[in-house]
């Protein structure tokens, strides 16, 4: 191709699908500050949803309704989605049901914390 001639590949929006992911991997940065683990191995993310315009929506919980950070994590959750390329809005609803448990973090944060 000529150095002179714009590129024509035509560039599409991401899927909601590949979208997800990287949304997944920007949850992967957002720490309780008390726990070597991310809120999404934590299993904190109870519900992620994306629509075709990129509007996402994310249930997440805290490990208790005292946690110290209730007040700071919620929007540094919803800033780092909103700074995902091709986020068009973010909304994030702490919910309390289900309780979190141990149970529902991956085997890699049972692992780490040595839960078992």
């Amino acid at each position: 191709m000529d150095p002179q001639t714009p590129n024509t590949t035509p560039s599409f929006p991401p899927t909601p699908g590949d979208l997800k992911e990287k949304i997944i991997q920007a949850l992967k940065t957002c720490y309780d500050p008390e726990i070597p683990v991310d809120i999404y191995e934590l299993g904190l993310i109870y519900d992620l949803k994306v629509d075709d315009s990129g509007a996402v929506n994310i249930q997440m919980t805290l490990t208790s309704p005292m946690c110290p950070v209730a007040g700071s994590l919620p929007p540094e959750v919803e800033m780092k989605v909103k700074g995902v390329p091709g986020v068009s809005s973010a909304k994030v609803d702490v919910v309390w049901e289900p309780p979190w448990t141990p149970e529902k973090m991956s085997e890699a944060a049972k692992l780490t914390l040595n839960v078992m």
